[in-house]
């Protein structure tokens, strides 16, 4: 076998997602391994250069399906980076809320209880009054 036909075998291996020896990426290096050659008898022969150009430009060349996963784990684990900043960035800013309400709730409740202290001191004031004050017998809505 010539080292062309050794190339093109190797070629149609590795598009064809049936590597031998290599990890199944189209590569130079793969096919040089899945030949049993050497990158330099690669370059030396007629076939280097349209397999560089199709490698060059991913439309041309078919690739395995382990190239194409590749790719979709690559394109998905990108998504999912994305979306858990996104939903750090949410989780950040409803703590944030939650720390302001936090607050809100206890200055009110603070203002409450000083609205009852005072009611209270007020009733007390007002039944310790004896004569003096006249209650008005009107009902609160």
């Amino acid at each position: 076998m010539t080292i062309d036909e050794k190339i093109q075998a190797a070629y149609h291996a590795l598009t064809t997602g049936r590597p031998g020896i290599s990890d199944g990426q189209l590569t130079i290096s793969n096919i040089c391994a899945e030949a049993g050659i050497s990158r330099a008898s690669f370059y030396r022969s007629p076939l280097a250069a349209t397999i560089r150009r199709d490698l060059a430009d991913p439309g041309t060349a078919k690739r395995p399906e382990a190239d194409q996963l590749r790719a979709k784990v690559h394109e998905l684990t990108a998504a999912d980076k994305q979306l858990r900043s996104k939903h750090a960035t949410e989780i950040r800013d409803l703590r944030a809320t939650v720390r302001a309400y936090a607050n809100q709730i206890q200055i009110l409740a603070l203002r409450v209880g000083q609205l009852e202290d005072d009611n209270q001191r007020l009733t007390a004031r007002l039944q310790h009054a004896g004569d003096n004050i006249t209650p008005l017998n009107r009902a609160l809505p």
